[in-house]
């Protein structure tokens, strides 16, 4: 199947946080208080997706109170956090909403997330993702992870559906909670 197929057929995205939605580095405060950064755009991303029908879920391997605190702000109903087995995670979700891997897309940065990338119908990596997930992966984007990732995969997705467009349309009426 072409590639333009394949992200036409995309019902899920999944996002794997430190190195996709962050730039991958750990900042910790005086306190020893974890600091994450994210990017308003993809936060956008996270609002539109889901009116285009499309699910959106995020799979760390960490838990941390800013990464939870984002989540909330977004709305995201499928999270997982402090997972060890993301296959697994993407196994259930498959299992409770209907979908076959094939529906899924997923975007991640480094080995922990080669057995869902070698598995789902879309893979992604950012730009700076580690150097062998290239040999997988169906879309290196130009996005750096914390730069728009999310963002970046969303506008292919949605460019795909003859969809892009309409965001702008759409973006007149409505307010997106960044």
């Amino acid at each position: 199947m072409q590639l333009e197929e394949k992200l036409k057929k995309i019902k899920m995205v999944i996002f794997d946080v430190d190195g996709v939605l962050t730039d991958g580095r750990l900042y910790y405060s005086k306190d020893q208080e974890l600091l994450k950064v994210f990017n308003v755009k993809d936060g956008v991303a996270f609002k539109l997706l889901p009116t285009h029908s499309i699910y959106v879920g995020i799979i760390s391997a960490k838990e941390s109170k800013p990464l939870k605190s984002r989540i909330d702000d977004l709305g995201v109903e499928y999270a997982f956090l402090g997972v060890k087995d993301k296959l697994s995670v993407v196994e259930t979700l498959c299992q409770q909403l209907g979908l076959s891997f094939d529906d899924i897309a997923y975007v991640g940065d480094d080995m922990v997330d080669f057995p869902v990338l070698e598995k789902v119908g879309v893979s992604f990596m950012p730009s700076d993702g580690y150097h062998l997930l290239e040999s997988i992966c169906d879309i290196k984007l130009n996005a750096k992870g914390g730069m728009g990732v999310a963002r970046e995969v969303c506008d292919l997705l949605l460019a795909s559906r003859g969809d892009l467009m309409s965001f702008y349309h759409q973006a007149k009426q409505d307010s997106f909670n960044r």
